[in-house]
């Protein structure tokens, strides 16, 4: 657990241009051919995207949400392994150091979609964050006030909106990551008496 709260700030440093950058071009409604009564869209990709936000928000602009980013992935990573781990733990059977692939598979993805469960309201804080002003009227002042405006106006429920659809992608790609992830630990440990990947 020690290990994932010291490596959240790279982590995040490394990570929040990207993710501004994904959330401002998902968002992004407006056809890519604008006519008379339709606006053209404001980015045209991602490279074009990135600059426009440095330029017309400064390089900092390219850290808005970073604070979520943080108390996002902070509970949430320690949830996933925690999880993991536990339910590997009931999986495995007497004189083996891990479950089959059946159980590390179960495991990875009911570990993904734990994880987002935690994850989710705070990701849909800094979306908010992260597109906010974009087209003209900035709205929140700062995180908690996101927060409360948020719950004032659309009520509690909005944070687990997206729930559904994190946990329908989170159960397949985290049980393709933990599995793949197993499989090359026990390549590398390579015991020459190993039948297999879980032994």
């Amino acid at each position: 657990m020690l290990h994932i709260g010291t490596s959240l700030i790279p982590n995040s440093s490394v990570m929040a241009p990207g993710d501004i950058v994904k959330v401002r071009l998902q968002c992004q409604t407006e056809p890519k051919r604008g006519g008379a009564s339709m606006p053209k869209p404001k980015y045209r990709g991602p490279v074009h995207c990135l600059l426009r936000i440095i330029k017309e928000e400064g390089f900092l602009g390219l850290y808005k949400g970073v604070v979520p980013i943080m108390l996002r992935d902070g509970p949430s990573y320690s949830i996933y392994f925690l999880t993991y781990t536990t339910i590997c733990g009931w999986l495995t059977k007497s004189g083996k150091k891990r479950p089959d692939w059946s159980g590390v598979m179960l495991a990875g993805g009911i570990a993904g979609m734990a994880a987002w469960f935690v994850a989710t309201p705070m990701d849909v804080i800094k979306a908010r964050l992260q597109m906010d002003g974009v087209r003209g009227t900035k709205r929140f002042k700062g995180l908690f006030h996101c927060f409360t405006e948020t719950v004032r106006v659309e009520g509690s429920g909005v944070f687990f909106r997206s729930l559904g659809i994190n946990c329908l992608r989170a159960f397949p790609a985290n049980m393709i990551i933990l599995t793949v992830y197993e499989v090359l630990t026990s390549l590398l440990r390579a015991e020459p008496h190993s039948v297999g990947p879980f032994n």
